[in-house]
């Protein structure tokens, strides 16, 4: 029976917070990561919800950390860098728990920035992840005077962007994109929380894992 959980582990800074959506039988770990601490973003955020129950349907045990400060996890907000070994220290946690199980990685807005930084750590290691999904990923100059030395991802990746995106361009992500060749889905319509198109997200990645007819 799929079961949902909260745990609080060991990180490098102290705490971390987890919510785990496990389903019946584990055939994968998944880290799902949120939108920016600094602009109320939390393991709640309804995209990174989102992307942890497709996981979870998908035979993923589907891991939503809270970055520091945010809940019940301590330490400093420090602009995805120490996230970044905080996100590392949560997948060795999961695979002490679940064993060598194939890996995906999941963010949105932030979130998908920090993933870009575990992925290129994990590329170094001898467990690469298989699976990479990011959503509004936050690359560039974003609104807020923000900006963000996005990574290069592996060309298996999924980038999914809305239209209307009022947080991060379509065009700065093209813009990242362009130069690894890398395709970008975008929704139609779609603003940066893809209010009201959460189920395209849903559909999207669900085909993207179906095998061709």
């Amino acid at each position: 029976m799929a079961a949902t959980e909260t745990a609080l582990i060991n990180g490098p800074a102290g705490r971390i917070e987890l919510i785990i959506d496990t389903p019946e039988r584990v055939r994968g770990i998944a880290l799902v990561c949120h939108p920016h601490p600094l602009f109320h973003g939390a393991n709640t955020n309804k995209v990174a919800h989102t992307l942890a129950r497709i996981f979870r349907d998908l035979g993923y045990a589907a891991l939503r950390p809270n970055f520091r400060g945010v809940g019940k996890s301590e330490g400093t907000h420090d602009h995805g860098v120490a996230e970044t070994d905080d996100m590392l220290a949560v997948i060795s946690w999961a695979q002490s728990r679940w064993g060598d199980l194939p890996l995906a990685l999941g963010g949105f807005s932030f979130g998908g920035y920090v993933q870009t930084r575990v992925a290129a750590r994990l590329a170094e290691g001898v467990t690469p992840a298989g699976r990479i999904v990011l959503v509004g990923t936050a690359a560039g100059e974003v609104s807020g005077a923000r900006s963000y030395p996005t990574l290069p991802v592996p060309d298996h990746s999924l980038v999914i962007h809305g239209e209307k995106d009022e947080t991060v361009a379509l065009d700065n992500v093209l813009a990242w994109a362009e130069p690894q060749e890398l395709p970008v889905v975008v929704v139609p319509g779609a603003d940066h929380f893809f209010h009201g198109r959460l189920h395209v997200i849903r559909k999207i990645i669900e085909r993207s894992w179906s095998p061709l007819p």
